[in-house]
């Protein structure tokens, strides 16, 4: 072998979902890693540098989870064809490594069978061998060596034990064997499908000899935890902990983050003349980069909740207790996750759909998740119910105002759901694809792996939503500046820039739905974040600081909105996609502006609906 090629090798870490195979990643690889998206795709690629005792540098990818390879969602699809070498511009890798759970073998040796039909160097790694020790599993590993023909070699990743052997057993494939050999698997048929099943269960029975001391404590606590009444209602209490740990953990950091940025912007206004330069600078740049990073601390919160989940073996049994419900609005059972988090901000809740394997299941809930209300709608919420909705009881116990936030939050839920429905039994038809996953035995997290996961997000995060974010943001500060007010000009600023000249141009195409060329122009700053609406009412009212004056706005509206305006502009703001932000994550996590733009279109016109159907059936009953 030349030294470039030496230098180059490739190692792909293949194997089921669950068998710790990212685990060994990070294990092997450490902080040598970088995270990216495959070509053309949304599944992600990790890709580490690992160097052998001989000195030689090689490259180790971590391919997505799969049963087989007979791919059936994205993320199969991208592991079968870097296997086979059908990914454009993806070398074949030059040594497979196949990941097994030692304690759970069945699954692990029909997708080894069909790896070994490829071709190509493979070494097999039993990962998690301190377990299978502890049952007192019986492997007979040369036995089983000798039956696949390939080297085998314990691992357990957590602890790094067997990482140096996994790489001399890697080095020596390499050696022994040529750069490139041809693919020879093809997919099998049905019959060529139940041998291989009959074959691994050969294997299984010949070299696999069950445990002496099983694992029953799995056991006794599933019982517990997938029970259909006690397990839904521990699920929910996680539920509660996530939910509130998403908003009440968060907002510290979030207050802290928006100190940081009112600080720098105090700096930079200290330091620059009141131009167009310290405009863009403070109400541009730093408030888009604001923008983006406040948001950081949700999405670490979530994320967090989610690796722990992952690993201790929760995550599949949770999405096994809702698949059921979840199914019936034609979702995925791993949908209420991200549809969960994206009552705190659909950034993150779009983020996490990544947790869905099939690529109709997941995109449906892309779609919804915006429907669920997130914390940006409330300062609207609270600004309207405040100046329409009378501070008073409902029998005697139910605050009415609070009755309609609760109302608010409902019709979100209800709309998503039934949304998906439509999407599912309408345009995507065909069965939501059912949930089988095997449960993974309980184990604790590794603290290094969580935290080199959560940096990973991070960092995914700021690169991805900040360069699509951050120049809509500019945006938005240029429609909202310029032009300049004419010489003489009594009105606010806003209303003489090109946000207020769309402002009055849409208004009369929302006079059927109540709105007045104020609310219209609010609609345009407000597509950065829901909750700029308020501070852009603030300003076309000129109450001065919308958010020191609440009150004062909220009574200025009382006064000049009609109630049929005011509940259509709640109505408005349930269904329509005023976050530019999140339009900016949907591309990215599609990797195409078709979604982004569907999600666009459909939720406007469903706020114009609700909107119509708000204001017009309350001006017939009087409220106009």
């Amino acid at each position: 072998m030349t030294d470039a090629v030496l230098h180059h090798a490739r190692i792909a870490l293949v194997g089921n979902p669950n068998s710790g195979k990212t685990a060994l990643f990070n294990a092997l690889t450490g902080a040598r890693q970088k995270v990216a998206n495959y070509a053309g795709v949304t599944v992600e690629r990790k890709e580490g540098m690992i160097r052998g005792a001989s000195g030689r540098t090689m490259s180790v990818v971590d391919l997505p989870g799969t049963y087989s390879l007979r791919a059936r969602s994205p993320d199969e699809e991208v592991t079968r064809d870097v296997v086979l070498g059908r990914f454009a511009g993806e070398a074949s890798p030059d040594v497979m490594v196949a990941v097994a759970d030692a304690t759970n073998l069945r699954l692990v040796l029909r997708l080894i069978l069909e790896l070994k039909a490829v071709g190509r160097p493979m070494v097999l790694a039993l990962n998690m061998y301190d377990i299978a020790e502890r049952q007192g599993l019986r492997i007979d590993i040369e036995g089983l060596r000798a039956e696949l023909g390939v080297p085998i070699v314990t691992t357990v990743a957590t602890r790094k034990r067997g990482l140096d052997d996994l790489v001399a057993a890697v080095e020596a494939e390499l050696a022994a064997q040529p750069a490139s050999l041809p693919s020879a698997w093809t997919s099998p048929d049905a019959e060529g499908i139940r041998a291989a099943h009959r074959e691994a269960g050969r294997i299984m029975r010949a070299h696999v000899r069950p445990p002496e001391h099983p694992d029953t404590l799995t056991g006794r606590i599933d019982s517990v935890l997938l029970h259909p009444v006690f397990g839904l209602a521990i699920l929910l209490g996680i539920l509660f902990v996530m939910f509130q740990a998403v908003f009440a953990w968060a907002a510290p950091l979030m207050d802290g983050i928006e100190a940081l940025m009112a600080g720098l912007g105090g700096l930079v206004a200290a330091a620059l003349p009141d131009n167009l330069l310290r405009s863009l600078i403070i109400d541009g740049l730093i408030s888009g980069v604001g923008s983006v990073l406040v948001f950081l601390p949700q999405i670490l919160i979530l994320f967090l909740f989610i690796i722990l989940l992952e690993d201790f073996g929760y995550m599949a049994r949770a999405a096994f207790l809702m698949d059921r419900i979840m199914g019936g609005a034609g979702l995925h059972g791993r949908a209420f996750i991200p549809l969960l988090s994206s009552f705190a901000c659909a950034i993150p809740g779009i983020m996490a759909t990544r947790v869905i394997d099939n690529k109709r299941d997941r995109m449906a809930t892309i779609l919804v998740a915006p429907l669920m209300t997130c914390s940006a709608r409330i300062p609207v919420y609270t600004l309207i119910i405040g100046a329409f909705i009378p501070q008073q009881t409902v029998g005697g116990v139910f605050n009415l105002q609070g009755l309609v936030m609760f109302g608010l939050y409902a019709a979100g839920i209800v709309s998503a759901l039934g949304v998906s429905f439509l999407i599912r039994r309408v345009f995507w038809r065909g069965r939501v694809e059912p949930f089988m996953m095997q449960l993974p035995a309980y184990k604790a997290p590794d603290i290094k792996n969580v935290a080199l996961n959560l940096w990973q997000r991070a960092m995914i995060f700021i690169n991805r939503a900040g360069r699509i974010i951050l120049p809509l943001m500019v945006l938005i500060w240029v429609l909202s500046t310029f032009p300049y007010p004419p010489e003489g000009a009594t009105g606010p600023a806003i209303d003489y820039s090109f946000a207020g000249m769309i402002g009055h141009a849409i208004q009369p195409l929302l006079a059927p739905i109540g709105f007045n060329w104020q609310m219209s122009i609010a609609l345009v700053p407000g597509m950065a974040a829901r909750e700029v609406a308020v501070a852009a009412l603030g300003t076309v009212y000129a109450v001065g600081d919308a958010e020191s004056a609440t009150g004062v706005l909220a009574s200025t509206l009382a006064a000049q909105w009609s109630l049929a305006s005011g509940l259509a502009f709640l109505a408005w703001y349930v269904f329509a996609p005023q976050c530019a932000p999140t339009l900016g994550v949907v591309k990215r996590e599609t990797n195409s502006w078709k979604w982004p733009i569907i999600m666009f279109v459909y939720m406007v016109a469903l706020a114009y609906l609700a909107a119509f159907v708000v204001y017009q059936g309350a001006r017939a009953i009087g409220w106009g």
